[in-house]
């Protein structure tokens, strides 16, 4: 006779574990201790078998022998419901284990160590509030550009279309990376160039007529506050860096022999190489003493140990209080000055510039250049940079860019 649910409810456990049965292989096993299994008994291949379709009553009368009739039809077909069930299991693991997410926080564990706390944060925070919701469950190989898009649209209808862009190109570092690791076959983040509003162009704050560097650098000289603030202020324009790289810069990567600078670029995973002119080599020479037994060279005014950076603010607020107003010029505002002070009043190469700015250089054949590229040229523009520095801020005379061409 079928099993009904009364049936069920009011069959009381034995000494030894005891079947009900209700038909096509289905029964209920109940323990001595009284728990109650859904078993499906069949033959496959000659061999008997068994399956289990789980728990009663958190599977129905109903749900088991709907169960049944699922497995029924496998076998129907020559399938193995056991083996068809390991194999789902074993697919269900795999998705999981080569989810977006997990690919995605595996990229990052990788390469978090060659940066800046702020900006690995900024990465994190990016993929887990805005693409991990979204597509961070599915298989990373299944992840179509529609999907994608629409992920990263959301992002740009709350008004954040740059914080879009770069959540799109962190995806495109992700799918490469599943890529290579064989997650994946490709990156679809290639089909959707041009599917995103372009950002609209914004530059930093800076001055770059020489007259107006010069009154800049006196002011720079000027500054009374603390000893870490006023050595940056005065080597930020030596350097030229990303003001990030300038505050993370540690006493490990800097060579006062050899008046070098090693340290990784952020935003490119390369190792850059920024030669030191002799007046850069002097106010490092006079901070040490100070910050040299910390890690930082410019450490935060409030760690005393030295094992944490200056604030991201201390620069800009220095220039604040010394006149230098924001529309003016800005921490990334050396770069841009010395890009084009370099270039039209003092002639060098615009490639040995890019290399020293750190950006992306390609030779002919589309080769990224090593590190060390043109190195013993740019020592020369480093240190003649400087000089026509010290020579701005002692008065010398000065060349207009719109009269030197």
């Amino acid at each position: 006779m079928p099993l009904s649910d009364t049936a069920i409810r009011n069959a009381k456990p034995g000494d030894k574990a005891k079947k009900m049965f209700d038909g096509g292989g289905l029964y209920l096993e109940i323990s001595p201790k009284g728990g109650k299994w859904w078993r499906l008994k069949y033959r496959f291949d000659g061999k008997e078998k068994r399956l289990s379709l789980g728990v009663y009553p958190d599977v129905s009368l109903k749900d088991a022998r709907e169960r049944r009739d699922d497995a029924r039809k496998l076998l129907a077909n020559e399938i193995d419901p056991s083996e068809n069930r390991k194999a789902k299991k074993a697919a269900k693991v795999e998705r999981a284990a080569n989810s977006f997410e997990v690919v995605a926080r595996e990229w990052f564990a990788k390469h978090e160590p060659n940066w800046s706390a702020n900006h690995a944060n900024r990465i994190i925070r990016r993929l887990e509030r805005d693409i991990f919701p979204w597509i961070g469950g599915k298989a990373i190989a299944d992840i179509t550009a529609p999907q994608l898009l629409d992920a990263v649209r959301r992002i740009e209808q709350r008004g954040a279309l740059e914080t879009a862009h770069r959540a799109l190109g962190n995806c495109g570092q992700v799918f490469r990376y599943a890529v290579a690791t064989g997650r994946a076959e490709r990156d679809p983040t290639g089909d959707l160039k041009g599917a995103l509003p372009p950002v609209k162009g914004t530059h930093f704050a800076s001055v770059t007529e020489p007259k107006q560097v010069a009154g800049v650098l006196r002011a720079l000289d000027s500054y009374e506050g603390t000893l870490p603030v006023r050595c940056a202020l005065r080597l930020a324009p030596l350097v030229f860096v990303r003001p990030g790289e300038l505050r993370h810069a540690q006493w490990e990567d800097i060579d006062l022999d050899n008046a070098e600078w090693r340290y990784m670029v952020t935003k490119t995973d390369t190792q850059h190489i920024v030669p030191l002119s002799r007046q850069a080599v002097e106010i490092l020479e006079e901070l040490k003493p100070l910050t040299g037994n910390g890690r930082y060279v410019f450490p935060s005014a409030r760690n005393p140990k030295g094992d944490k950076p200056m604030s991201d603010n201390a620069i800009l607020a220095a220039m604040r209080r010394m006149g230098i107003e924001k529309d003016e010029m800005s921490g990334h505002g050396f770069r841009a000055m010395a890009r084009t002070i370099l270039d039209e009043v003092l002639g060098f190469r615009p490639d040995y510039i890019e290399h020293q700015l750190a950006h992306a250089v390609r030779d002919p054949n589309g080769r990224a250049y090593n590190r060390t590229a043109h190195l013993p040229e740019r020592r020369k523009m480093m240190q003649q940079w400087a000089d026509y520095l010290d020579k701005l801020k002692a008065g010398a005379e000065i060349v207009l860019i719109n009269q030197s061409a």
